[in-house]
């Protein structure tokens, strides 16, 4: 399941640990002597399970309300696959920390109840997507209709990129099989689970496969046939940049900007982009945002630093909040996380200094380049999350912020990586508020509410990114040059099942049940280690 989070990610983790050391193989383990303590001897699994429930005690935002180790038996989520058993328990862990503002676990998710929203564990194959490389086909899809299935985006050089796919066609058929209409249906009236038949081929051959073929349909109506294998490339976040001269003087400065790879990776396409929209001389700026789950926090904070108006310079740009372990500095165990700064100085996690006067806590505009705009568009959808809605919330106190499509995914917390055996576990460690305190908000932003200017409607699959017709970068244009939104999207529902379409609270429900292939978080990077004070 694809999982949203902010990260706090170290520069470079150079051991990945236990909290206990093991010499057993892993199987034929033992169990605790003591059932209310973990045990130092087990299996290498059973000693990882103990240290995520260890972890977890210290670290997780919630830890409060976290059980006991007799109450909750780490070592009883049994699995053959050690990944799933792992999965399984953090899962489970995930659900005990209870909201009051809703009376239900702080990471339920509803298009997977009992499952964790924030939480996971990772094989390695996710952290390494953000610091510039991947390995897949390159692209991504949903569902226009129940009959229509297009392609979302395509990273540049990518196996699907170089197969000449581009954002906008129509899916045809896949490895033959022309039957891929969205059968999550239930009752012909609702979407269901996303779990139909054709959705999980779909799914399985896009995302679980190493070679596709497909037929597409372009925007002229012309098809044609590709067949390609995953491969690893180097991943450009920004999809897509460009000027649009709207007259009257106003200039829009438009781009796509997909994932919050890390810095060495990220901030040179930045800073091309904002030098091109400088030296045009751009009024308004949108950032479309509308499948970018997240990534480093410090890419956030670039982007913010970038439009941020000069005035607002060195003013809070947001607070960090952890729990009372860490923000007193009493933690233990993270000792055991041993990372390397940017000089290559080793230290470890219990190092940090977590107060909230810390420099990671309390981090200040710091304003870069010429371009200051009194007014920023950002296009969302429910794939939009972590480091995303940050970069977002961050911006509301200092400028006009406006918001343009679905609503968001909802993840005001964040967390650092912590390695247990070959495996690194994430759960939220802190939550942040903008400097005048808007935070907490679970259930994502939905444009036009309330404190968010701006307009609720679908995503628009079948234009391209930059098309001035397409419908979220329209409602932009027709702000800029009119002063008013256009109508949103009316829906006029077919009586035939086959040919209805999504309403817009059913088209955000499908984003999030089919949002589950793609890495996407945020990570808060330690590029200048600062230590806590020496008592």
């Amino acid at each position: 399941m694809k999982k949203i989070f902010y990260l706090v990610l170290v520069v470079a983790a150079v051991a990945v640990s236990s909290c206990k050391k093991n010499s057993k193989s892993s199987s034929g383990g033992t169990t605790p002597t003591d059932p209310t303590q973990p045990s130092k001897t087990g299996t290498i699994i059973q000693l990882a399970q103990d240290s995520i429930w260890l972890y977890a005690k210290e670290a997780y935002l919630w830890n409060d309300q976290l059980p006991t180790y007799a109450t909750f038996k780490p070592r009883s989520f049994t699995n053959a696959a050690p990944l799933t058993a792992l999965s399984d328990e953090l899962d489970a862990l995930s659900q005990y920390a209870i909201n009051p503002a809703t009376s239900k676990p702080y990471e339920y998710y509803k298009y997977n109840p009992g499952r964790a929203k924030y939480s996971f564990i990772d094989d390695g194959t996710e952290t390494g997507a953000l610091n510039g490389t991947k390995g897949d086909f390159g692209f991504d899809y949903n569902y226009q209709a129940v009959n229509d299935v297009r392609i979302v985006y395509v990273y540049p050089g990518s196996p699907a990129g170089l197969a000449g796919l581009r954002r906008g066609y129509e899916i045809m058929s896949v490895n033959n099989n022309t039957k891929l209409s969205y059968d999550g249906v239930s009752g012909g009236t609702t979407y269901g689970d996303g779990s139909g038949t054709n959705i999980n081929f779909l799914y399985n051959s896009v995302f679980n496969s190493g070679n596709i073929k497909m037929t597409v349909k372009k925007p002229d109506g012309s098809t044609f046939d590709v067949n390609f294998a995953a491969a690893n490339y180097n991943v450009n976040p920004v999809l897509k940049d460009t000027v649009l001269d709207l007259g009257s003087g106003k200039k829009l400065g438009y781009f796509v900007f997909n994932s919050f790879t890390s810095d060495a990776n990220a901030d040179p396409k930045l800073d091309a982009v904002f030098a091109k929209f400088t030296a045009a001389g751009v009024t308004d700026v949108a950032v479309d945002l509308r499948y970018n789950g997240g990534g480093y926090v410090s890419t956030a904070e670039y982007i913010d630093n970038y439009l941020v108006p000069t005035a607002k310079n060195n003013t809070l740009m947001y607070n960090t909040y952890f729990n009372s372990i860490l923000s007193s500095n009493s933690e233990t165990l993270l000792k055991n996380q041993v990372r390397k700064d940017n000089t290559g100085a080793l230290y470890n996690l219990s190092q940090i200094d977590y107060s909230l006067n810390s420099q990671y806590n309390t981090p200040k505009f710091s304003k870069m380049g010429n371009l200051n705009v009194g007014r920023v568009f950002f296009i969302i959808t429910g794939g939009t999350a972590s480091a995303s809605e940050l970069t977002i919330n961050n911006l509301r106190p200092v400028l006009d912020v406006e918001l343009v499509g679905e609503t968001s995914y909802g993840k005001p917390v964040g967390f650092f990586d912590i390695g247990i055996n070959k495996y690194t576990m994430f759960t939220p460690e802190f939550s942040t508020k903008n400097s005048a305190n808007q935070g907490d908000y679970f259930d994502g932003f939905t444009p036009g509410t309330s404190g968010l200017p701006g307009v609720n409607d679908f995503d628009d699959y079948t234009k391209d990114f930059g098309d001035p017709t397409e419908k979220l970068l329209g409602h932009i244009i027709s702000k800029i040059t009119t002063n008013a939104y256009a109508a949103p999207t009316k829906v006029i529902q077919s009586v035939d099942p086959a040919k209805r379409t999504f309403s817009l609270a059913e088209s955000r429900d499908k984003t999030m049940l089919l949002n589950k292939s793609k890495f996407t978080g945020m990570l808060f990077n330690f590029k200048k280690v600062q230590l806590k004070p020496k008592k």
